[in-house]
């Protein structure tokens, strides 16, 4: 394994199941590594590790895989089944575990896998952990802690761990309000919160329409879901409800529809909330954290409102850590991830939900109304994927058209160049004045880097 490539992404570790790195003999080695990283804290009696996973085929073999490296070093594992990631960073501080594993490749297709790790607190591991676990993989120390008899850990279900995340969503909607007599379609994406989306609403008092709830393994993110929010749009239209929710594979993202049927993407979604939160004097020292994606229209919208925007590189980990290293508890990406500080550590796709519909009932206002609070300038993103990354600035070609849009675009737009962290991808944005002009400079564009780097 000495000459293999980097393990971790922006995202945890990820790629094509059944392929390096996401084989049951990596993920097992990942195991006995986050085993070894994870060693007994001063005081404890055992170490635990809370294991989860979306609905993808390929998650039964990586679990057992991931549970077997854990168990080979006296590690207790403890296995909740399908959980989506903010449940599972959830359970992993209320457990008191050692450490969560959480085994989706989020909105990819059911080709893919990946496994992303929370620390005791919840929160997803700092970079330094993760690079401790690649070195103790290269290393020969692995092979030094071999425990014999009953010093090798055991694993075991966890058959309510399901129940605990609905109370505690329940628990993040205010006492004094209920759902009753709202109507709401909700897309799980055939992924982790099939079970848990649909019972947490029904619970709350909603009349709910569930799509993408039968999983079959091969079906997560198909057509449905937060990839995919026109299923759940016309569902909302088609039922006369007043909202639609669409989740993602995992259920970390969140995009929603209202009466109408119109789309809200992330950008909307955190705006509403950040005016809800700073009229109710809650939202910390007035200022909410975006991504470099994020639309220049929600900045123009907070600013109007005298609310601050910090913005960081895209991923929710980089959010999570600017909102605790400057003390706030609002933040999230154009994509659907939003995290809410005072109640999870990660991005939680129902959560975000539940907070948006706690406006709409504690307001009387539709949901069109609420929305209705910032013009999007026009923009677009296109993806190409691609057979390598090597740094972007040593691309000549690629930077030319990058300098060529800029001139174009003479001062009034802004185009963003970026690998994604999760998919063999380079994403080309732009935001302008003229939608057709940015459209026709983000193809030139991807056109050049598919002659340059472009896959096949």
């Amino acid at each position: 394994m000495s000459q293999q490539p980097k393990l971790f992404g922006t995202d945890g570790i990820r790629g094509r199941a059944n392929t390096y790195p996401m084989t049951g003999e990596v993920i097992f080695e990942v195991g006995r590594a986050l085993a070894m990283a994870f060693r007994l804290q001063p005081g404890e009696q055992e170490c635990r590790v809370l294991i989860g996973k979306d609905t993808r085929r390929s998650g039964y073999m990586l679990e057992d895989a991931l549970a077997s490296g854990l168990c080979s070093m006296g590690v207790n594992v403890l296995q909740v089944g399908p959980m989506p990631t903010p449940g599972l960073a959830f359970l992993t501080a209320d457990m008191r575990c050692a450490a969560g594993a959480m085994i989706s490749a989020s909105h990819n297709s059911f080709e893919d896998n990946g496994v992303k790790f929370f620390s005791r607190d919840g929160f997803k591991l700092p970079d330094e952990i993760e690079q401790k676990i690649e070195s103790l993989m290269l290393s020969e120390e692995l092979n030094s802690h071999r425990p014999v008899g009953a010093d090798i850990g055991r694993a075991q279900r966890i058959d309510d761990a399901s129940g605990r995340y609905i109370v505690f969503l329940k628990k993040s909607f205010p006492k004094e309000l209920s759902l009753d007599g709202l109507r709401v379609v909700v897309d799980c994406a055939n992924g982790a919160a099939y079970k848990v989306a649909p019972t947490v609403l029904r619970e709350l008092g909603a009349d709910v329409i569930p799509l993408g709830t039968s999983p079959n393994g091969t079906n997560i993110n198909e057509e449905c879901g937060a990839l995919h929010p026109e299923l759940m749009a016309a569902s909302v239209k088609q039922y006369r409800a007043d909202a639609g929710i669409a989740l993602d594979g995992d259920a970390d993202r969140l995009i929603m529809a209202d009466e109408s049927g119109q789309i809200i993407d992330g950008d909307r979604l955190i705006a509403l909330c950040a005016l809800e939160l700073k009229a109710a004097g809650r939202l910390a020292k007035n200022q909410v954290v975006a991504t470099v994606m994020s639309n220049l229209g929600f900045e123009l919208a907070m600013k109007k409102a005298g609310i601050g925007v910090k913005r960081v590189a895209v991923g929710d980990r980089y959010v999570v850590e600017a909102m605790r290293q400057e003390g706030l508890n609002l933040g999230g990406e154009q994509s659907g991830h939003i995290v809410f500080l005072d109640h999870n550590t990660t991005g939680d796709g129902m959560l975000s939900a539940l907070q948006v519909l706690a406006s709409m009932r504690r307001t009387g206002r539709k949901l069109s109304d609420l929305a209705d609070v910032m013009e999007s300038l026009p923009q677009v993103t296109k993806a190409v994927r691609v057979r390598e990354k090597p740094p972007i600035e040593d691309l000549a070609e690629v930077r030319s058209a990058i300098q060529e849009v800029e001139t174009e675009l003479k001062g009034k737009g802004r185009i963003l160049v970026r690998y994604s962290g999760t998919e063999p991808v380079i994403r080309v944005m732009l935001e302008g004045e003229d939608q057709q002009q940015i459209d026709t400079l983000a193809e030139e564009v991807c056109a050049v880097i598919r002659g340059v780097i472009g896959e096949g």
